[in-house]
């Protein structure tokens, strides 16, 4: 049918029918949005360093935003109780050793000597109340005496041999010497000694509380002066070294992205794009977040990963921005869609 012949075209149709034709074509052959970029935030590891007692925290050595070394100290608790705790563990530890000093050493001569005096006066006790006991016996017989002191005698004989058979007893122990088992008691004292003391001492390091690693400041929930719980964040510090990209990587994707594969990361206000490699992906799925939400992505799944910034200029960037991430690796050929 010939649109121009028509007598019931409107003047200007034909033009208006090509536009839209033309229009028409150019939507179909423009490529739809791919699943790349990724975005995420950029991020760096974030370490809480925690009070190991509750004591009063005596000195505060940095403020946030501050940059501190490995190793460099940030905060002490006070350290009163530990140290009388620690004094104690202390004479404990000496005690013991010196015990096992005594047995391996073994009795003194002096000892043996003093044993062998006790255990003859003990002796010469015995024989004089056996000559007492025969003298009463012999006067009860003849009725001189009575009866009751005869028992009475006799009683402290008994006594007498009991001290004796003691005597002899500790005389044997100290020439027999120190025990295997004695021995291996005192090591054992010794050593649940030197334990306790180690345990005090690690104790009151923990309350001088260090940077483990270098980095940043981030926040000081506690102020000089303040108690706070054990096991309560009194530091936070970011890790100083280069940041990573935090991205959530959607499940068109997710089966090309691998540790170890190259990516480029693009952030607000710098030109050129870092390169960084993939380190990390999540191996299940979570709802895609707010700020990757759009019309076509709402009802997909996306997995968590962590991209690391490679280039050294990439250390001053600050924490949080958020970024793009693009996998070269995974973009479509040229010409591929059409």
């Amino acid at each position: 049918m010939d649109l121009r012949a028509s007598p019931s075209a409107p003047p200007g149709f034909p033009r208006l029918l090509a536009l839209l034709l033309l229009a028409t074509l150019a939507v179909a052959c423009e490529p739809e949005p791919g699943p790349l970029p990724v975005v995420g935030t950029l991020e760096r590891d974030r370490l809480e360093l925690v009070a190991e007692a509750r004591e009063r925290i005596v000195e505060v050595l940095v403020t946030e935003g501050d940059e501190v070394a490995a190793g460099d100290v940030l905060m002490r608790l006070d350290q009163s109780l530990v140290g009388a705790e620690l004094a104690q563990a202390q004479a404990a530890w000496e005690r013991a050793e010196q015990r096992l000093a005594e047995l391996v050493r073994g009795p003194r001569e002096q000892q043996i000597e003093t044993a062998r005096a006790e255990l003859e006066a003990r002796s010469d006790t015995l024989r004089e109340q056996r000559r007492e006991y025969a003298r009463v016996e012999a006067l009860v017989q003849r009725g001189a005496m009575a009866q009751a002191e005869l028992d009475r005698i006799e009683g402290a004989v008994g006594v007498a041999e009991a001290n004796v058979e003691a005597a002899e007893a500790r005389l044997a122990d100290l020439l027999e010497g120190t025990t295997r088992e004695q021995l291996a008691q005192a090591r054992a004292g010794v050593a649940e000694a030197e334990a306790a003391v180690g345990r005090v001492r690690l104790l009151a390091d923990r309350l001088v509380i260090r940077a483990p690693r270098a980095g940043v400041i981030d926040a000081l929930p506690y102020e000089l002066g303040e108690r706070p719980p054990a096991g309560a964040t009194v530091i936070v510090l970011l890790a100083g070294e280069a940041p990573y990209a935090r991205v959530y990587v959607p499940e068109p994707v997710r089966a090309g992205v691998a540790p170890g594969l190259l990516a480029e990361v693009r952030i607000d206000g710098v030109a050129e794009p870092f390169a960084g490699t993939v380190r990390w992906v999540a191996s299940e799925a979570s709802f895609t977040p707010y700020y990757a939400l759009t019309q076509r992505d709402r009802s997909r799944l996306s997995y968590v990963a962590e991209v690391t910034l490679t280039e050294p200029r990439a250390a001053d960037l600050p924490t949080g921005v958020p970024v793009e991430v693009d996998f070269p690796a995974l973009r479509p050929a040229s010409g591929a869609q059409q």
